[in-house]
């Protein structure tokens, strides 16, 4: 069975006759919540920023870097932003107000726009550390991401799913995906675990300063750690010195809003993004994962009517 993040994105001559600019009202600022500047959130909320500066006409768009997830989640639940990144995993955990991972009651007002593309759990060690597999990690020193982050607590279950802890390490940092690299440079640090999209800038930052080893993520592990987790694979190349493919896990991101903001700006941010999905892929090859096709897939919490009127223009609702 094919995956269902590896289909290209759809275009069809129904939406390209769609006019190219959507009105908005002149006091349409538009928020966007991403997540630190060496990930694959900034590049695209960057690029997102541009193409609504351009395309909706009277909106305000501006990008925030946050510690992604779970501080965008609660941000939008505050009303203090309008399109946000997030991990499925993450974004389930605010519907349903689990405290442990960063949401001490339900963020009810979170609304979907798009599920887009997957993010896989990428654990990077250099080659001097000696560690090849999830076993070796024991004893040694990984960042794990910023606290309570939605790679942080990927890295909480996947860890779990392969019956370690942190207890298990002999040092955790909780460190952003650049300064997790620069320690790895400097020797006091083994590894670093990002969840992110393929060719995040961090990783081939450090691919081609130090000799690494792209750890496996065994599907056994995978399928203990089960949904929102999928079996995924690393292709060759993808990284300086990665010379073989790869398995590991994938979550689905997605972009969120919130209840306060208009059907007319949330149908307008859904329908120009798809309608400049090449412009995404130039920013980060990570978009190619983004299909309207996979829209509403694995959705969490309910879609924004704005939104779900465009998907329903474009037939992926019927």
């Amino acid at each position: 069975m094919r995956s269902p993040f590896r289909h290209a994105f759809v275009a069809t001559a129904a939406l390209a006759m769609m006019a190219a600019t959507v009105p908005a009202k002149a006091q349409d600022f538009i928020g966007i919540l991403t997540g630190g500047t060496s990930g694959v959130y900034y590049p695209l909320g960057v690029a997102i920023s541009n193409i609504y500066t351009q395309d909706i006409e009277g909106s305000r768009p501006s990008v925030q870097s946050t510690k992604a997830s779970v501080e965008n989640l609660n941000l939008l639940q505050q009303g203090r932003g309008e399109l946000a990144f997030t991990l499925g995993d993450s974004l389930a955990m605010a519907w349903a107000g689990n405290a442990e991972a960063g949401f001490p009651r339900k963020l009810d007002k979170l609304r979907g726009l798009t599920a887009i593309y997957p993010n896989y759990v990428q654990i990077v060690a250099s080659k001097d550390s000696g560690i090849t597999s999830l076993e070796d990690l024991k004893g040694k020193r990984l960042s794990v991401g910023a606290p309570k982050s939605g790679t942080e607590l990927n890295a909480r279950a996947i860890l779990a799913a392969a019956g370690m802890s942190y207890d298990d390490l002999s040092k955790v940092e909780y460190l952003p995906f650049a300064e997790s690299v620069e320690l790895i440079k400097n020797r006091q640090l083994d590894a670093t675990l990002q969840s992110a999209g393929l060719g995040v800038a961090s990783i081939r930052d450090l691919a081609t300063s130090v000799p690494i080893t792209v750890v496996p993520i065994p599907a056994a592990v995978v399928e203990a750690a089960g949904a929102p987790f999928v079996k995924q694979t690393i292709p060759a190349g993808t990284y300086d010195g990665q010379t073989e493919d790869v398995e590991t896990a994938a979550v689905l991101n997605y972009l969120v809003t919130h209840e306060g903001v208009s059907d007319d700006l949330a149908y307008a941010m859904t329908k120009t993004l798809f309608e400049n999905l090449d412009k995404l892929v130039a920013a980060h090859a990570a978009a190619k994962g983004i299909s309207l096709e996979n829209a509403t897939v694995g959705m969490p919490v309910p879609l924004h009517p704005g939104a779900e009127r465009y998907l329903k223009e474009a037939g992926v609702i019927k």
